[in-house]
């Protein structure tokens, strides 16, 4: 007696009834969504690690390329100091899986100096008296408590040690105030050594006032401290 053909085969997952395969299925959706949502963040994280970096050695390459540009006393200190940061910068980079191509800006060309030409002899003029003018606010700025470089973002130099700064807008001495809006965390810190931003953060610096995974403070607060 032969079985019938509907009897004798039965198809995978048969067994299980109508409201057990639908919370099967249920489950197995829940896994795939969960799974995209942690390459998602991932990615994302990822992402704003390498956008702070990568903006923390453009910036430290092309104040190196001014040094070189513009020699002077300290020059060869500063692009040794600086040298340092960018093996550092590179290797967190490599760390965090980066891999824009951030290439030195090409080197400053000087004008061609010209003869100079003599002047027909003119008679004296007295200029006129100008008021002296201030610094624009948003920049340097004077006073305590004062909001400058306004719109900047802040992200870190690189450089070890205790919490300090350095800044190619402010003499060294220079007390500044940072403060992550974003978190509202805040730090002040005393301009160190030189660089191409209004402030970059060390490393202990910017550790006190960065969000998790962050390497970029988008929102920050500039303040004159002293």
């Amino acid at each position: 007696m032969r079985r019938s053909r509907s009897s004798a085969y039965k198809r995978p997952g048969s067994g299980l009834s109508g409201r057990n395969r639908k919370i099967a299925i249920g489950v197995a959706i829940a896994a795939l969504a969960g799974g995209a949502l942690a390459v998602g963040t991932g990615m994302s994280n990822a992402s704003t690690t390498c956008d702070g970096l990568d903006n923390s050695l453009r910036e430290t390459l092309s104040f190196m390329a001014d040094q070189r540009a513009h020699p002077n006393a300290q020059t060869d200190a500063v692009l040794a100091n600086r040298q340092a940061v960018v093996d550092l910068i590179n290797l967190q980079r490599q760390q965090a899986g980066c891999t824009t191509n951030i290439a030195a800006p090409p080197a400053a060309t000087k004008p061609a100096t010209k003869a100079p030409t003599t002047a027909p002899t003119r008679a004296a003029t007295t200029a006129p008296t100008k008021a002296a003018t201030t610094a624009p606010a948003g920049n340097t700025g004077t006073g305590t408590g004062e909001v400058v470089c306004k719109g900047s973002t802040v992200t870190l130099s690189g450089e070890a040690g205790a919490p300090f700064a350095s800044s190619g807008t402010f003499p060294i001495g220079t007390k500044l105030k940072v403060t992550n809006l974003d978190n509202n965390k805040s730090i002040t810190v005393t301009v160190q050594t030189t660089s191409g931003s209004c402030v970059l953060l060390n490393n202990a610096a910017f550790e006190q006032v960065r969000e998790a995974g962050k390497f970029l403070i988008r929102r920050a607060v500039i303040e004159r401290a002293g």
